[in-house]
């Protein structure tokens, strides 16, 4: 309550923009394919890009889209590129972004583009022969892919002029958004009541083995009523039927982030974890269980990598020489980015790789089939 008091203008500013969108006379912009959109009402930190991974694999692995072009569309935050570009696995996180980059080296059988107008970007995703002519002509560089049969929208919820098939809101475990504050008092960016406007709820970064009465107690938390366990389903405060959902973080081994990274390092008992992510708490409690970190270097969310952040690495390296490097997959993109980036830093540095999962069968099914037969 406090922050609608402080901040009245932008809390204001929020209402009357979710007025406008939300009257039956706004026509919003539909898309001619299945789509889903994977967002939050709060900055960073929910895992947007593993659940967007998450929900490739499912499709690429069922019977219906296993062999469909499926496309991820994403604004491409703080890209240097302009308009409507397709993901090459061969460009820059400058060029594209960071988590566009990553998807599309993961997936690379997918058309991964970025486009900050979301209504232009999916009909140009089911409609590539448009960018070979009028406006488009020439300002896409990479103009060949197939049209798209499904697209995920990776952080769209607020984009509130394109009306995807699903919407997918992804909630903290460790902050509820019920219990938030709107920006900067708290992480909100949008109206928590927002939250019952989603077809399906998403709460992730949940301890593994949640069980099923902290699950009841949590969604009761977020003001969803009658959850059924068994069918994943529950009644928002506004009286629609929504899906809930629990997820968790899982870690993969190692792998060299380089070509010339010693996989001998792997085995250090020492690491220097270096970090450009909303939330790297999971990862570091994740290292601690087999590394003791020597040095932590925590920088903002899509951070730049510059000459002060490679020497300051470089000095913890030199008091710790047996020690190994290790970092996420989206800041190795960024990496990859910085010229003349030293060699002993490559041999050294290695990405934890991470999925998403559900804390049970029964809920991955659930999903599997919302998504699948939309």
């Amino acid at each position: 309550m406090i922050d609608k008091v402080l901040l009245y203008p932008y809390y204001l500013y929020l209402r009357m923009r979710d007025r406008y969108y939300s009257s039956p006379k706004r026509r919003l912009a539909v898309t001619s394919v299945p789509s889903v959109c994977v967002g939050n009402i709060t900055v960073g930190g929910t895992g947007k890009t593993p659940h967007v991974e998450m929900i490739l694999r499912m499709l690429q692995q069922s019977d219906r889209w296993g062999d469909s072009n499926i496309a991820v569309l994403s604004r491409g935050y703080r890209r240097e590129s302009r308009g409507f570009q397709q993901v090459t696995a061969d460009g820059s996180a400058a060029m594209f972004g960071d988590e566009p980059l990553q998807i599309k080296k993961k997936f690379p059988g997918v058309t991964v583009a970025v486009d900050k107008n979301r209504v232009e970007g999916c009909e140009l995703l089911c409609n590539p022969s448009m960018l070979s002519s009028g406006r488009y002509k020439g300002k896409c560089w990479n103009a060949s892919f197939p049209p798209a049969d499904y697209i995920i929208l990776d952080d769209a919820y607020q984009y509130r002029k394109l009306k995807p098939t699903l919407c997918v809101v992804l909630v903290d475990y460790g902050r509820p958004v019920m219990r938030d504050m709107l920006l900067p008092l708290g992480r909100l960016r949008d109206l928590p009541e927002r939250l019952y406007d989603a077809d399906v709820i998403i709460v992730s970064k949940c301890p593994e083995h949640i069980d099923i009465k902290e699950q009841r107690e949590f969604v009761s938390s977020m003001g969803v009523m009658n959850y059924d366990p068994q069918t994943c389903s529950g009644v928002s405060r506004k009286g629609r039927p929504q899906e809930i959902f629990f997820t968790y973080v899982s870690y993969l081994p190692v792998r060299g982030a380089f070509e010339v990274t010693d996989p001998r390092y792997a085995y250090a008992r020492k690491v220097i974890m270096v970090s450009g992510i909303a939330k790297d708490t999971a990862l570091r409690y994740h290292l601690s269980d087999s590394y003791r970190i020597a040095a932590r270097f925590k920088f903002p969310d899509h951070h730049k990598f510059v000459w002060s952040d490679i020497n300051r690495i470089l000095q913890a390296m030199r008091r710790e020489p047996t020690a190994a490097i290790m970092t996420t997959e989206k800041d190795i993109q960024r990496l990859y980015d910085f010229a003349g980036l030293p060699k002993e830093i490559m041999e050294r540095t290695f990405a934890v790789p991470m999925e998403t999962r559900f804390v049970s069968d029964v809920q991955r099914s659930v999903f599997n089939r919302i998504i699948t037969e939309i």
